[in-house]
């Protein structure tokens, strides 16, 4: 069990280094992460971007560029094409956001022909440090699938059970959550929540346990669904919780980051390999801990 970010931090330590290909890597924040990942000797950056430029930040920050391998490509949406060539070509095993736009960056790796397609669906998957929970909270999806139709929610959860059990979690318990812990045919995501949990229980959805529809008072707290007669071997120890669109996770997410005290890191599922795609409100400690949970991953 990870109670602690730092967890997986040196969890990443503990397998080989990761070469991790960033794509329009002309940016100093993601440098700076970068430099702290390689002073963990998690990662070994491929630079994609303009060099010029690159280097300048790097002498700016102290980022020894000796054993970097650099790529000079000014056009970020050309960048982003090769960083995901880099990954084909077996060169790298991560692949990493810069200073690209996300839609640039997802129409490399989305790409039929060249790109890193694995599944039909990308989803995000962030994982909360907080100080009012006992361990590390997974959450789904606040950044790619706006309103996730039911085929869609099975392969974002799948996406989000492959996280964990990349992480050695063998059964996390997955949370399908809503405004109501019944079943209403009058509110969508609580039947799609009850399906889920029943194909789960019919292994059609394996690798994980599976309860809903829950509020999310019952699904982090075990008084709280004994209060409310709700008997669930998630309720009170939930380590993934699964939004029923990007409107509720991504409140959830920045609510918990900027009001609850919590800290995280996040990563895209979906592709061949891990994809580190951080915001730019995200702190130098997140984009730190979103590398190093891309290569603590199996």
């Amino acid at each position: 069990m990870y109670t602690k970010l730092s967890d997986i931090l040196e969890a990443a330590k503990t397998k080989s280094i990761r070469r991790i290909a960033v794509a329009a890597a002309a940016d100093k924040p993601v440098l700076l992460a970068l430099k702290e990942a390689m002073k963990s000797n998690i990662v070994i950056p491929v630079l994609v971007g303009n060099s010029e430029v690159i280097i300048n930040i790097s002498k700016e920050i102290e980022l020894n560029l000796d054993k970097i391998k650099i790529i000079d490509e000014a056009n970020p949406k050309k960048a982003a094409v090769k960083a995901v060539a880099e990954i084909r070509n077996g060169n790298a095993d991560i692949l990493m956001k810069g200073l690209v736009s996300s839609g640039a960056f997802l129409k490399a790796i989305l790409n039929k022909e060249n790109g890193l397609r694995k599944s039909g669906t990308l989803s995000h998957v962030a994982f909360f440090e907080s100080p009012y929970y006992h361990k590390l909270i997974g959450l789904s999806d606040a950044a790619l699938n706006v309103e996730p139709e039911f085929n869609d929610k099975v392969a974002i959860l799948k996406n989000g059970v492959e996280a964990f059990n990349k992480l050695g979690i063998k059964e996390p318990k997955v949370a399908v959550i809503g405004a109501v812990e019944s079943v209403n045919s009058k509110m969508q995501p609580s039947v799609d929540a009850s399906l889920l949990t029943m194909m789960n229980k019919r292994n059609q959805i394996t690798n994980c346990i599976i309860d809903g529809p829950l509020a999310l008072d019952n699904a982090v707290s075990a008084d709280a669904a004994k209060h409310k007669g709700i008997e669930s071997p998630v309720a009170g120890d939930v380590d993934f919780i699964l939004c029923p669109d990007i409107y509720s996770a991504n409140i959830m997410y920045k609510t918990l980051n900027f009001m609850g005290g919590a800290t995280s890191a996040a990563v895209i599922m979906g592709a061949t390999v891990p994809v580190v795609l951080t915001s730019r409100s995200d702190t130098d400690q997140s984009k730190l801990m979103s590398i190093a949970l891309a290569a603590a991953m199996e």
